[in-house]
């Protein structure tokens, strides 16, 4: 299992119905800080409202790390 495949379980595992883009490897904090989280759409229904800031408190860096580490 290669390290998305291993974040997409970990991120399924914390929180399930979360909305994000990742490009590459997540392999370092570094790489998390650069997800772009998905918190919304735009009142026309197809804009997403994105972030680089992770906006679910349960998703951290140390909690993904943990998930993927039992992989």
């Amino acid at each position: 299992m290669d390290n998305q495949e291993k974040f997409w379980a970990a991120i399924r595992v914390l929180k399930s119905d979360v909305k994000c883009t990742i490009n590459g490897d997540i392999e370092t904090e570094e790489d998390f800080n650069n997800i772009i989280w998905q918190t919304g759409t735009e009142a026309n229904g197809e804009t997403a409202i994105v972030t680089t800031t992770c906006p679910h408190s349960e998703i951290t860096w140390a909690a993904v790390k943990v998930e993927m580490d039992k992989l």
